[in-house]
């Protein structure tokens, strides 16, 4: 491959900004940042999400107390009701979440809307950090971006920058070839940028950080994108506006949409994410008004404000050595929040878009690194000076994670105890021992009644979703007609129960991973999946295959009750639906119908746009691999 061709510079002239090393032990209050008091409201719809949620868990515990109080309460049956608590407060929370923002969409449908001007100009850095991607993908992605911004009647200044922390050399040099293209999509002159660090420092913290401390000052704000990342013109004059026109804030979080699936796993993510979503982006939005979190991506970050209080120390592990803090988007958030700026989520700017894993395994392998980072935050929770909802985002990070082996466990003791008769697994009768309480008989209809409530709590937010979709003519047109879209949701709800023990157990290995010091690097995510061979398969697999074989072998002994069935054929054939969940469902006429989306079903320009460079850029690349070497 020949060495590509640089039309113009590929980075502009240093413009350094400070980053210190922030210290957890004390706090730290910005000088820059300006007085502001949080909306009165904010408290209001924090006690109507969490009020109800508490309370529908109280009423629960309560009922389960006087359930398990037959014969006396002993540890297990405390146990029992505490993880009982703790599971079903996170399932109360999401359901007032949804409900609260269902409301909310209700009463005020035109206002609260993104402005369509700034009060003044920002000059607005884009910056897309990368790490042995698909250059044509990331490439296709920042042309199709930029040139929707030539299209916007705005004041701002924008630049792109490709931040590559790409290690492989042949990557690397597609990257260059990949880049001269772009800049010859575009006028000459166009601040389309380049810079590849030789060592990845830190990964993409130190990414953005050797950023920050080598241009940062050239740029007011930052537009920070993920390597699968796209945005329309329109969201990011909006986010650029909202900056422009609130001083006090320091950071804008966009609710991304998924977009580009094709496998069945992947369209069963983005179908959830684009149809339940939006009610629980509402209600978040509410709750955490000015204190909200970050996701690491499609988020515009006012420059100065993050260098100066968001500079990330190392942690010990739990070995003793020194480790990089991994999901450090919720620690800076909190940061920001700390040295006294707003952070905002602003849900109702639409065209913000990101990929999603392909197949089952590829979500696992990704959801082992986002288990270790989250529960990292439990040993930075003590910070001072935090703010207590700042807390709760990475307290809630970890629990969703804990929440698994919590749902385990909750699982076996239904298992072993829940038959109601002498033929148990494990017999919790005791006639050596009188002072033992005597387990509560657990008959079909208590089984179903339980089994119907937790479900129907799960499935509510799902629900109130599909409801609102299904209200809206205009809504369910947009998802293919009425009949399709109740195709769609049937076809996610029983996927999602089908996939949901799997991954309750695959959650449960990243957590003992962790607290074994198992160490998961951040590899570059596989965009596109791939066809796993029947012996990964069945490595990946085995803990759910041997689980769920142990529970139909029980319940063929009557030791088992039958209502775990579901999930014991989901464990069970966890190897055949991990092969299912990477089946692409674009290759078939009808099956290319089958959750998709509005964005999908009629994409936007944005999108068709992302799809054209890429292809441009590809066909480029593959020309300059056949040309001999100079």
């Amino acid at each position: 491959m020949t060495q590509a061709k640089q039309t113009y510079p590929l980075m502009p002239k240093r413009k350094p900004l400070g980053m210190p090393e922030q210290d957890f032990r004390k706090p730290y209050r910005d000088a820059a940042a300006p007085d502001w008091q949080a909306a009165p409201a904010s408290k209001i719809w924090k006690y109507a999400i969490f009020g109800p949620a508490i309370l529908t868990t109280l009423l629960l515990l309560t009922a389960f107390t006087d359930w398990l109080s037959t014969g006396g309460l002993g540890y297990v049956e405390f146990f029992l009701i505490a993880m009982v608590g703790l599971t079903f407060f996170w399932i109360s929370l999401s359901v007032s979440t949804a409900s609260i923002g269902l409301l909310n969409l209700f009463l005020k449908r035109k206002t609260e809307t993104p402005k369509l001007n700034s009060t003044h100009s920002l000059d607005v850095a884009l910056l897309v950090p990368i790490y042995n991607e698909t250059p044509s993908e990331v490439f296709g992605n920042a042309a199709a971006m930029w040139d929707e911004l030539q299209g916007t009647d705005t004041q701002h200044d924008f630049s792109l920058f490709i931040l590559s922390d790409t290690q492989d050399p042949e990557i690397a040099e597609q990257e260059l070839h990949a880049m001269a293209t772009l800049q010859s999509s575009f006028p000459e002159g166009a601040q389309l940028y380049y810079r590849r660090r030789s060592q990845n420092t830190d990964r993409k913290t130190g990414n953005l950080t050797d950023w920050i401390e080598g241009w940062g000052g050239t740029s007011d704000a930052m537009l920070v994108l993920d390597a699968d990342s796209l945005m329309t013109g329109e969201a990011i004059l909006a986010l650029s506006n909202e900056m422009a026109n609130d001083p006090s804030v320091g950071l804008i979080q966009s609710a991304p949409s998924l977009f580009g699936a094709k496998t069945l796993f992947a369209r069963m993510q983005q179908f959830s994410n684009v149809t339940y979503g939006r009610l629980l982006a509402e209600g978040l939005s509410l709750w955490t008004n000015r204190e909200a979190n970050y996701w690491g991506h499609n988020a515009i970050i006012r420059t100065a404000a993050f260098a100066s209080c968001a500079g990330l120390p190392h942690l010990k592990s739990l070995s003793g050595k020194e480790t990089l803090i991994m999901s450090h988007d919720f620690v800076e958030a909190g940061l920001l929040r700390r040295a006294g700026w707003a952070v905002r989520f602003l849900p109702r700017i639409q065209g913000s878009y990101e990929e999603t894993p392909a197949t089952l395994i590829d979500f696992a392998l990704r959801d082992r690194r986002w288990c270790q980072g989250n529960l990292q935050h439990l040993r930075i929770l003590h910070a001072a000076g935090l703010h207590a909802t700042s807390r709760f985002h990475m307290l809630h990070g970890a629990i969703s994670y804990l929440l698994s082996p919590a749902w385990f466990i909750l699982l076996a003791f239904w298992a072993l105890l829940s038959n109601g008769q002498n033929e148990n697994v494990i017999s919790y009768f005791s006639d050596t021992n009188p002072t033992m309480p005597i387990w509560p008989h657990i008959s079909n209809v208590n089984s179903l009644l339980i089994l119907l409530f937790m479900y129907g709590m799960l499935l509510a937010p799902k629900i109130i979703g599909a409801a609102v979709i299904w209200a809206s003519s205009n809504l369910r047109k947009s998802y293919g007609g009425g009949v399709q879209f109740l195709i769609s949701v049937m076809i996610e709800l029983v996927t999602s129960i089908i996939y949901a023990p799997i991954l309750m157990i695959q959650q449960s290995v990243a957590v003992l991973r962790y607290f074994l010091g198992f160490s998961d690097g951040w590899n570059p995510q596989k965009r596109n999946g791939g066809d796993y061979p029947i012996g990964t398969l069945i490595k990946f697999h085995i803990i759910e295959t041997v689980t769920g074989t142990a529970l139909l072998i029980g319940m063929a002994n009557n030791l088992v009750s039958l209502w775990l069935l579901p999930i014991a054929i989901s464990l069970a054939g966890a190897i055949q639906f991990s092969a299912l969940s990477g089946v692409n469902l674009t290759r078939k006429r009808w099956s290319s119908k089958q959750l998709g989306t509005p964005d999908e079903l009629s994409a936007p320009h944005v999108i068709v746009l992302a799809q054209r460079y890429r292809t441009q850029i590809s066909k480029a690349l593959d020309a300059s691999s056949k040309m001999p070497a100079e």
